[in-house]
């Protein structure tokens, strides 16, 4: 494939997702052309699917139907925009890939570790990032960015402090699992933050 393929993970208010937003920004300003994903969603399947796996009035949702609703969004996601991306030369830029199923149905929920990984790289055609940035914050901040959230919470955002503990945990260990996954601490200021994520990019992109 030609493109490059970079991936943004963390719990809920940790601020992948501005750094993923600034990153695109910054990057298509330097003539890149980019595709930006978000999980679950994506494509108009995977979106159907993500008001489903969201949805506070799904509670009876069990943690298997859960996963497999994710991998069935995320191959759908692979297929129909990434890897056609990929092939064409974009930088695709992914606000949550197969690591936030390890961390949030594997650790938060408890699902043997090797049958999530398989299933994720199944629906993914063993399809890895060529970065995975893991923008990683302290529970404190946590609880303090949740608790100042003025956002209606949706199913996921409303589990247990010891659920969000959880899935902390399994992401900080997955640096041991994968290569080119990198640990960005998030409690920092966000252009501080943006910088280390572009200085580690530029040994590959050019800007």
């Amino acid at each position: 494939m030609k493109g490059t393929f970079i991936a943004f993970e963390g719990i809920d208010h940790s601020g992948k997702s501005t750094q993923s937003r600034l990153l695109s920004n910054f990057l298509a300003e330097n003539g890149y052309q980019l595709l930006k994903t978000r999980e679950p969603g994506g494509t108009d399947i995977s979106e159907e699917i993500r008001k489903i796996l969201l949805d506070l009035k799904n509670s009876k949702m069990t943690a298997k139907t859960e996963l497999l609703l994710y991998q069935a969004s995320r191959s759908q996601l692979v297929t129909e925009k990434i890897l056609p991306a990929l092939e064409n030369g974009k930088v695709v830029i992914a606000d949550r890939y197969i690591f936030s199923t390890l961390a949030y149905q594997g650790g938060g929920r408890g699902i043997a570790k090797e049958e999530v990984k398989n299933l994720c790289l199944f629906a993914t055609s063993n399809l890895l990032p060529d970065f995975t940035f893991f923008v990683d914050i302290n529970f404190e901040t946590y609880v303090q960015r949740k608790n100042f959230s003025r956002g209606k919470l949706d199913r996921i955002e409303s589990e247990s402090l010891d659920f969000f503990r959880r899935v902390s945990e399994t992401y900080r260990n997955l640096v041991n699992e994968f290569e080119n996954f990198y640990v960005i601490n998030g409690n920092r200021e966000i252009p501080e933050i943006q910088q280390e994520i572009r200085e580690i990019l530029s040994k590959s992109l050019k800007f």
